[in-house]
């Protein structure tokens, strides 16, 4: 498929996707998520595929929000669509099996903070600047921010961000917990590529389930959680993989992973 708004490179086990409006500092317009879906999708299916690394091209914005021209125009039951819609793919990138890496460089502010939210982890150059602005235009955050900020930041400090509009800069945002790494912007892809190699080179399997059973747990009562981990736990002890594994370590050989 070929793509308008954002850029697919392969190269097995990892993919990296860039998100290419660099003009409009890589606006969330509805062309873009549709693509977004689209390849997300595709990475999905795609057991060459690892780990994916997100990033935004032009070096000033990993996304800059949603675009302003499609908010204006809308309506209460076209806003539940747009929201119902950007919630659809965020979910999508969060519960792809595979872990996906934010490279945030510049701006991720409104949607573009909501997508690097969606994300497994989120590195950033020390340039970058997180925020939910949208109460300064008179709406909320309608992809996911009300909900993953606060989990992953706490709720005082996900509300001050969502109440006030603040933009906070890398270091505040690596403090809060927002981000995991801050780097110099001329190291963050090469860091991203080092981390998805390190992550990729782990079994398959064993990854997706440990991202299924993080993300289903994480808002269950503790023994509820504790019981789905170990239904997950004996699901991997029947495969391939996991006789590869602890035999590889048994004769101190690399593993062959075939994510069976």
């Amino acid at each position: 498929m070929e793509y308008t708004n954002l850029h697919l490179e392969k190269r097995s086990p990892l993919a990296v996707v860039t998100l290419n409006r660099p003009k409009v500092l890589n606006a969330l317009n509805a062309a873009t998520l549709g693509e977004l879906d689209a390849v997300f999708h595709d990475l999905a299916a795609d057991a060459d595929i690892r780990v994916v690394l997100l990033a935004g091209a032009g070096g000033r914005a990993f996304a800059a929000g949603a675009d302003i021209g499609e908010l204006s125009a809308l309506a209460v039951e076209e806003g539940q669509a747009f929201a119902l819609r950007g919630q659809s793919v965020l979910r999508l990138i969060e519960t792809l099996g595979k872990p996906v890496i934010a490279c945030v460089q510049g701006f991720a502010l409104g949607g573009g903070c909501e997508l690097a939210m969606a994300c497994t982890l989120r590195l950033a150059a020390d340039d970058a600047r997180f925020g939910q602005p949208e109460v300064k235009l008179g709406i909320m955050a309608g992809y996911g921010g009300t909900q993953r900020l606060p989990r992953l930041v706490g709720r005082g400090r996900g509300l001050k961000m969502l109440l006030t509009g603040a933009i906070v800069d890398a270091q505040e945002a690596l403090r809060i917990g927002l981000v995991d790494e801050v780097l110099p912007a001329a190291e963050l892809m090469a860091r991203a590529e080092a981390l998805a190699l390190e992550i990729a080179a782990n079994a398959p399997l064993a990854l997706a389930e440990t991202l299924r059973a993080v993300d289903e747990g994480i808002d269950l009562p503790l023994d509820l959680a504790l019981l789905r981990e170990s239904v997950r736990f004996a699901h991997l002890c029947g495969t391939a993989d996991k006789a590869e594994g602890t035999q590889a370590f048994l004769q101190k050989r690399p593993p062959s992973w075939k994510g069976e």
